[in-house]
């Protein structure tokens, strides 16, 4: 999740057009002719989906085409599945890691085995690992990438052995892979505009980005930025790389508090690591921003001992709903059913300050930077996935209901 403005990121679809084009806004769900796969214009394919799902596609700064998997032929099992991490330096991506190895427990003789490689950040040896896996005779391979093109021959390399590359978290170019991702730019946009609200319009804001250069530190930054740019008066007055992680963001944080002795109103930060903030201020003595987040166990935790301070804007970008997504379109792959899109949306759950009770459980605590919440409902049940694919069918094996939950 990376850094500044929107460097580079190809928008390959005109996205808002394509929505006015396909008139989404006055046409029933799924009322629309849906097209072939193989025929049809991405623009068309995103018309096909019900109003719901064409509404990710605005401002959507991903790569979008027609899926190179519309005639990919069912894989024989039972199936080894990799997964190339490009990070795991943090809670989030080892709960995603502990997630996938649940998930393929519970598609039982389906799969094999869960073989696991992370690169740290080092694009060469993300490369490497997906090149290793596929000349290993993976069925599939799940990547969160540390770039948006860095990994494209690689991928190409690997569709052409026959095997699909799922990218999640971050989208890739590639047209020969299926990127599951969700629209950052709208969620930074949100809760830029999440923020802006709670202050009427009028403070100084800290922006604590990702990880610099992640194509969801692009996305996100691009929407945060444009969402702060709509009230004349609130002032970015710092961005800082905070890298997704505790540590880092806590101290990048108390570097901006030190540089800026002013107020500062309002946090905007895309990670899980409100609760450091707020003790950052806390710490020095200064009044709690509201802060925007993801959510997470320790900011539940933080909040439920200091009600009356604690403001916070976000949403719940879950290691839960993100592993399971991506694991199920990885198997709707193997099981020969054809994706529309390269590129499959799902929504991003809001969390404002009155659901926060609805999250809370009681586990959590200020200390608890390893407990994520689990997901109210699923953001992308099986009856709305089947709408990517022209051949959609519901994977029995999968039970949301039964994935490992935040106290257990």
């Amino acid at each position: 999740m990376y850094r500044k403005r929107l460097a580079g990121v190809a928008l390959v679809v005109a996205v808002s057009l394509a929505l006015a084009a396909c008139g989404s806004s006055s046409t029933a769900p799924g009322a629309q002719p849906k097209p072939a796969a193989g025929s049809a214009t991405p623009r068309q394919l995103i018309g096909s989906l019900p109003n719901a799902l064409q509404a990710l596609y605005q401002h959507n700064t991903d790569p979008v085409q027609a899926s190179a998997f519309s005639n990919f032929k069912a894989v024989k099992g039972p199936w080894k599945v990799c997964f190339a991490d490009s990070y795991e330096g943090n809670p989030w991506r080892v709960t995603v890691k502990n997630d996938l190895q649940a998930l393929a427990t519970m598609f039982g003789d389906k799969v094999s085995s869960l073989q696991v490689a992370v690169a740290n950040n080092d694009i060469t040896q993300q490369i490497s690992q997906i090149e290793q896996f596929a000349n290993s005779g993976c069925s599939v391979i799940l990547t969160i990438p540390a770039s948006s093109t860095g990994l494209n021959g690689a991928i190409k390399q690997a569709y052409q052995k026959g095997i699909p590359v799922v990218s999640f978290a971050g989208a890739v170019t590639s047209p020969y892979a299926i990127n599951v991702d969700s629209n950052y730019y709208l969620w930074g946009k949100d809760m830029a505009n999440g923020i802006a609200q709670t202050l009427h319009g009028h403070g100084n804001v800290l922006m604590v980005e990702g990880i610099a250069g992640q194509p969801i530190t692009q996305q996100e930054d691009a929407g945060g930025l444009a969402g702060f740019a709509a009230y004349p008066g609130i002032k970015v007055v710092s961005q800082v790389n905070g890298n997704w992680t505790p540590s880092i963001v806590q101290s990048v944080v108390l570097n901006a508090l030190t540089a800026n002795p002013g107020p500062i109103n309002g946090v905007w930060e895309t990670g899980s690591e409100a609760q450091g903030i707020a003790s950052d201020f806390a710490q020095v003595h200064r009044p709690l921003p509201v802060v925007s987040a993801s959510i997470s166990g320790d900011a539940l935790g933080y909040w439920h001992e200091h009600q009356s301070t604690f403001k916070f804007y976000g949403g719940a970008v879950l290691p839960d709903w993100t592993s399971q997504t991506a694991f199920r379109i990885a198997v709707r792959l193997l099981e020969g059913q054809h994706p529309k899109l390269d590129t499959i949306l799902v929504p991003i759950p809001t969390v404002t300050q009155a659901s926060l009770p609805q999250w809370y459980q009681s586990c959590m605590t200020p200390s608890s930077a390893s407990i994520f919440p689990t997901s109210q409902t699923d953001p992308l049940p099986e009856s709305l996935m089947n709408e990517y694919f022209t051949n959609g069918q519901a994977t029995p094996e999968f039970s949301f209901a039964s994935m490992p939950k935040a106290c257990h």
